[in-house]
């Protein structure tokens, strides 16, 4: 029996265009390609293992003819809507009481700026939510296993009541690892309003 229902935030609630924004940023750094550098600091960035001052300063001596708030929209830009029947359909969801309930998102503090900025019910959105882990708040990230095992210990979870929904696949498979059940949505068809629907078999 699911007992918890551990959410992502990208492409679960809010919506991203992720292949739109790899193509801007290639377009605005001139380059087909993301060095190793940058995709390092990119995580270490997303595990809050630097600073929003030190990613920013990274980028600032690579790229040095783009202007810092430049950097910062380019670095924003897969951040889209946040549809309101997705926060009507998790505070429904809160006032069954039936599910302890979970975000585990991988964001950084620029991305939450954003979002806290542009989505006026942020709050609201938060407040649904028992738990609310950031992996630049506590240094970790999926689909590593050591996010998981962090969430389990420190919420006292047993794997097999929990479900897990993310949009990408490495982190659903670590999770299905660990025996936490899973749905892999899928934005272009699927909405997580519809979950008792399409996972009717799990509740």
């Amino acid at each position: 029996m699911i007992k918890t229902i551990i959410f992502d935030f990208g492409n679960v609630f809010i919506n991203l265009d992720i292949e739109g924004a790899i193509q801007h940023t290639f377009n605005a750094f001139k380059m087909d390609a993301l060095s190793e550098e940058m995709v390092a600091f990119n995580s270490f960035y997303e595990q809050g293992l630097i600073s929003t001052e030190e990613f920013i300063e990274f980028y600032t001596e690579n790229f040095p003819d783009i202007p810092e708030e430049e950097l910062k929209t380019i670095w924003n830009v897969m951040l889209k809507d946040f549809p309101e029947h997705r926060l009507d359909f998790l505070k429904q969801l809160k006032a069954t009481s039936k599910y302890k309930l979970i975000l585990l998102s991988n964001t950084n503090e620029l991305h939450i700026d954003w979002v806290k900025q542009h989505i006026a019910f942020y709050d609201e959105f938060k407040n649904c939510f028992d738990e609310f882990y950031l992996s630049h708040e506590i240094n970790l990230r999926k689909p590593n296993r050591d996010i998981f095992d962090f969430v389990l210990k420190e919420n006292n979870l047993v794997a097999n009541e929990c479900l897990f929904i993310d949009d990408n696949k490495d982190n659903c498979k670590t999770a299905a690892q660990l025996g936490i059940e899973t749905w892999h949505i899928y934005p272009e068809t699927e909405d997580v309003s519809n979950l008792f629907k399409i996972k009717s078999g799990l509740f």
